[in-house]
């Protein structure tokens, strides 16, 4: 076998230069600097025989931080020695270069660390039924073969579905394991709005896009016609790696104006010189009725014009009594809501900052500045939805676009604008093809709310959506490619459920937390070992990432794991896996399309010859194509050109706002729909009511229950909010195991400079953050961009706890999330209160000092 380990080491960057190299990058990911730069001397090449045997491939970036970016190595007697991000073109602002950052540059960190699991293991006191279950997580590992792993995996679910039934079988996330299950008779499968929050399902019910959709915003280039950006609750510059930033630059350098409403003072901020306003998480619903409410108060149509009553009047329906939709009642308008003529409490300025923070005169100049702007692009991202009751925030801000015409036209768009599509809305311009392989129907209806699942474990029942209450007996987990033990609520609930449960079995590459408490582990490849394969970043650009080693160890790809389970549960493999890894990697290339000229169509991507195929030793066809199959290899990449008037632009609902008669939406009133009654009813089927118009009501674990009492006078036994922003050191939860990054990006808790003083608390102090449902610890990092009263501790790092006092190191989120679930199901990420305190105990090592987690198995050196 290959020397990884020796190769490795002869190879390695230190620590020092990556960290000093690092912080450019850093920098470049907020604002990209140098520009224009093109490696010609890098481009792909195989050197001829007696020369080094070098070459530069393409390497897949594939972990889900909304970027997905080029990522080049430089491969030498099979080891990855380098790495460099796009040249493939000369870089311009219509043209950008598709720049990795810190994370996707130290992948190789990743793909060949130490900490890889190398061969097949079990847990050593593990036996049917479960054996000696409080030691998951403890437990020493034995090393075992493929053939007794899947005959241990395979005989486990056959054991449990004949004894409790197919439901009683969990398969985490989506993935090639759940085919495997639904192919044997089924499994119990878990949904909810991770990343979305409140925008995963309400907003398309009102006839606004669902913020995964692209259609929602107006595209890069007429995002340049913007004279005010208002960046509500996103932060392009740490969460949404690539071009974006770059993006949001041009349209900064055409004259726009930025305003950043966050509870931080965000790396955009900065970047683009916006005027902050900051506000308590969780309370921007009430900030937006307040703003609306001062467009009310303020609006003059001929003097002072803040309201776009020609778009409300054609465009919507519910603003108004005399605008209400069919069977509804017309006091319930959304209008006299806003001025308290029902329930006597007027949602003025006055009122609203009691509860988000807001000084009255500074909710009226931004209600000024939104109202009086001609065109204003109104951008939030998934974070501030990310709470429990989140629907309203959704219907508010909506509204808030609906009402001010800011939609619909160049310039000017309302919506979500982060991940895949931030700052870029559209149609996809390049489309990636299909592998050739099926996914078999699921027999079993059980699908139980991510706020839920861990305790349908541990107290046997749970809501099942538009029905009810379900009992539940889930006594198998199978893990695919995510990491549920710790990016659900209360990570403590998780760790029970584990180990109430009779088998735990994970797919993994490193010893994930999931891993951690499995009983048996299976490495597989990563995306650097595999056949290749085809990504998506934004709408006009599709990766092509390509085989860079063999299979290190014993790792084997997750499409093997699952023929072979196939074949020992008596399944024949050929049924979902018609093809091999192989052609099915041809097969997307294949059928991977492209926008036409004219931008009415799509045609194939990629040409294919006769030789091509017959080099491949695949089946296929011989096909025209923009670019030819090897061409696209070698780069990596096809990127459509893009420049100001072309036929690729896009301006959302343009369609329906010009003629909304003949181009209606999909709503009942073929209108956006202020007064939802879509939202009410289905609201009445999860777990919360939902008014039918955007009413504030105070957030479970929101700002509200900070105080003991009513009326704000007391702090209560959990006076801080917690927030959980995306951190560069991390994609979710991956990266948190690469030295490099760890380094790089030490992962503090941030807390106001004024709070951390009251609590003798000083930047460099080891903190414990704690609530009723865990505890964990941090060094602390003092600031002034953050709002009092609020806690950032951002998302994803891997819990390290002990198992003596239950505390956790790592400062892993989750310790501290509520399982509550309301509304349609919207789990409530930044709807978190804790304490926090200078900790007693012995202060933390820098987590780049911390031992990985390097398995040594029972016997093995």
């Amino acid at each position: 076998m290959l020397d990884i380990k020796k190769k490795i080491n002869d190879f390695k960057m230190s620590r020092r230069a990556f960290v000093g190299w690092s912080t450019a990058v850093t920098a470049a990911a907020a604002i990209p600097v140098s520009r224009g730069l093109k490696t010609k001397a890098e481009q792909n090449k195989v050197f001829a025989a007696g020369e080094t045997n070098e070459i530069w491939k393409t390497a897949a970036c594939w972990h889900n931080c909304g970027g997905r970016c080029l990522n080049k190595v430089l491969v030498k007697d099979g080891v990855v020695v380098r790495q460099k991000t796009d040249d493939t073109h000369a870089d311009s602002p219509d043209f950008p270069q598709q720049r990795g950052c810190l994370r996707g540059r130290s992948q190789r960190q990743q793909v060949f660390g130490a900490d890889r699991l190398k061969y097949p293991m079990k847990r050593k006191n593990w036996k049917p039924g479960g054996g000696k279950k409080e030691l998951r997580g403890k437990d020493q590992w034995v090393r075992i073969s493929w053939d007794e792993a899947l005959d241990t995996v395979s005989s486990e679910i056959k054991r449990i579905s004949n004894e409790y039934g197919n439901e009683a079988i969990w398969a985490t996330g989506s993935g090639e394991m759940t085919k495997v299950l639904s192919e044997n008779g089924g499994c119990t499968t878990d949904y909810g709005t991770t990343s979305w929050g409140a925008w995963y399902w309400a907003p398309t019910m009102m006839g606004v896009a669902e913020g995964w959709n692209e259609l929602g915003i107006n595209d890069r280039i007429d995002l340049r016609n913007s004279q005010l950006i208002v960046l509500w609750g996103v932060n392009p510059a740490s969460s949404s790696p690539g071009s974006p930033t770059y993006n949001y630059l041009q349209a900064k350098k055409a004259g726009a104006q930025f305003i950043s409403i966050d509870p931080k003072y965000t790396e955009s901020a900065q970047v683009f010189d916006a005027d902050w306003v900051p506000l308590r998480p969780g309370t921007d619903h009430a900030l937006a009725l307040a703003i609306m409410y001062t467009l009310l108060d303020e609006d003059d149509p001929k003097n002072n014009p803040l309201i776009d009553w020609d778009f409300l009047n054609k465009c919507t329906v519910g603003f108004d009594k005399d605008h209400m939709p069919k069977g509804a009642d017309p006091k319930d308008n959304f209008k006299d809501y806003l001025l308290g003529t029902l329930d006597g409490e007027p949602k003025s300025p006055e009122w609203a900052t009691e509860i988000c923070g807001v000084a009255p005169e500074d909710i009226r100049k931004l209600a000024r500045q939104i109202g009086s702007t001609e065109r204003v692009a109104l951008l939030t991202g998934w974070g501030p939805a990310r709470i429990n009751d989140g629907e309203g925030w959704v219907q508010a801000f909506s509204t808030l676009g609906f009402m001010t015409g800011h939609m619909g036209r160049s310039g000017k768009m309302t919506g979500v604008s982060c991940h895949r599509s931030s700052g870029n809305g559209g149609p996809w311009l390049v489309k990636p093809g299909s592998s050739g392989y099926t996914s078999p129907e699921n027999p079993v209806t059980n699908k139980v709310n991510h706020n839920e699942i861990f305790k349908a474990i541990l107290d046997g029942k749970y809501h099942q959506k538009g029905e009810g209450v379900r009992k539940a007996n889930i006594q198998l987990i199978y893990h695919q490619y995510n990491a549920t033990l710790q990016t659900r609520t209360s990570i403590n609930d998780g760790i029970k459920a584990h180990r109430k449960v009779e088998f735990v079995v994970t797919n993994s590459y490193n010893l994930t937390t999931n891993a951690k408490y499995s009983d048996v582990v299976l490495p597989v490849t990563s995306e650097w070992e595999r056949e290749g394969g085809l990504l998506t970043g934004n709408r006009e650009i599709l990766i092509a990432h390509s085989n860079i080693v063999d299979p290190l160890y014993e790792a084997k790809s997750d499409v093997w794991i699952a023929k072979e389970l196939l074949k020992r549960l008596g399944k024949d493999p050929k049924k979902l896996y018609p093809v091999s890894e192989k052609q099915a990697f041809f097969n997307e290339l294949a059928t991977s399309t492209v926008i036409t000229k004219d931008g009415k169509d799509y045609e194939p991507l990629v040409e294919i010859t006769a030789k091509d195929i017959q080099d491949w030793n695949v089946d296929g066809k011989p096909q025209k194509g923009r670019i030819a199959l090897q061409e696209f290899l070698d780069r990596g990449i096809y990127q459509v050109e893009r420049k100001p008037g072309d036929n690729y632009g896009h301006i959302a609902y343009q369609d329906f706002v010009e003629n909304p008669n003949e181009q209606p939406l999909g709503t009942p009133s073929g209108k956006f729909e202020i007064y939802c009654e879509t939202i009410h009813k289905e609201s009445k089927k999860g777990w919360t009511e939902i008014s039918p118009i955007p009413k504030y009501v105070p957030k479970t674990v929101g700002y509200e229950d900070t105080f003991d009492d009513w009326d704000k006078k007391k702090k209560g036994k959990y006076p801080f909010q917690v927030v959980t922003p995306h951190y560069l050191r991390r994609s979710h939860t991956v990266f948190d195991n690469v030295p490099w990054l760890r380094e790089a990006m030490p992962n503090p808790v941030f807390i106001n400079k004024t709070d951390a003083k009251t609590r003798g608390i000083k930047t460099g102090d080891t903190v414990m953050l704690y609530n009723d449902h865990g505890k964990t610890l941090r060094p602390a990092e003092t600031t002034e961009t953050l709002m009092p009263g609020v806690i950032a501790l951002p998302h994803g790092a891997w819990p390290e706890i002990n198992e003596e006092d239950g505390i956790d190191r790592a400062g892993a989120d989750n310790m501290l999330t509520k399982p509550v679930t309301t509304g349609l199901g919207t789990s409530g990420w930044n709807t978190v209160i804790c304490n926090i305190e200078k900790y007693k105990g012995e202060p933390l090592k820098e987590d780049v000092k911390w031992e990985q987690r390097i398995v040594f198995p029972e016997g093995e050196v």
